[in-house]
């Protein structure tokens, strides 16, 4: 059963040695993420999944110890997701963001398993594998992570879209008041045009917490750069 849920974004500007001279601009949705991972761990999870956006040939299952990498923006810097031996494929970036939020407050709390997941996957899959992932220990936990969407402004990866604020406005609501049907209803179509790649693994997060009857709490709601950043805490 659902416990305890964090949600937070996965741009790898998070990370300070990414993000470089700029890192003081995410100050606050650093400490936003670490508030909201901590209340995962007072939740006494026996299990933790990790549930990003990934490309398709970074879906499907991460086991504990999977390792992923920062390489590929310049910084030499390496993550690990949970503990146990060092997985045959790499995070996606979403999760090794999510991997650094881990070792960053020192996650030692349970077992940690990751699940890249595609932005096109139906809501009605979204909802069976958050299922199977509530019903996986007596006491789950989530850390999900994704954006909303890319086109809030004219420098936007995605270019200015007017329908985006509005999108934001109802994911950042459902997302601080655990509205699993509000969550449920985000339309699939307007969220690929958006380029929010946080769709899929929100309704993931639906999914799991259907019955579990969690209240919600938005900490940080902000987008800079273009794209929606959200952090909320569901215990």
């Amino acid at each position: 059963m659902l416990v305890a849920a964090a949600v937070c974004p996965c741009p790898p500007l998070l990370v300070p040695d990414v993000a470089a001279g700029a890192a003081g601009e995410l100050d606050a949705a650093r400490t936003a993420c670490a508030d909201a991972v901590g209340l995962l761990a007072a939740s006494r999870p026996d299990r933790l999944f990790v549930v990003g956006p990934a490309d398709e040939g970074a879906r499907g299952t991460f086991p504990g110890g999977s390792t992923g990498s920062f390489a590929g923006f310049g910084v030499d810097l390496s993550v690990r997701l949970g503990a146990g031996p060092a997985g045959e494929r790499p995070l996606p970036a979403s999760l090794a963001v999510a991997a650094w939020l881990l070792q960053r407050a020192d996650w030692a709390d349970a077992p940690v398993e990751g699940l890249g997941v595609g932005q096109p996957l139906e809501a009605d899959r979204c909802v069976s594998t958050g299922r199977e992932l509530a019903a996986a220990a007596d006491r789950v936990a989530l850390l999900v992570v994704g954006d909303g969407s890319a086109c809030r402004t004219l420098k936007a990866p995605g270019y200015l879209d007017e329908r985006a604020a509005a999108f934001d406005a109802e994911a950042a609501r459902a997302l601080g008041t655990a509205d699993v049907d509000a969550l449920l209803a985000l339309d699939e179509n307007l969220a690929y045009e958006l380029k929010a790649a946080g769709r899929a693994p929100w309704q993931i997060l639906a999914g799991a917490a259907e019955g579990a009857d969690l209240d919600g709490r938005l900490l940080y709601e902000d987008a800079p750069y273009g794209v929606g950043y959200f952090v909320a805490a569901w215990s």
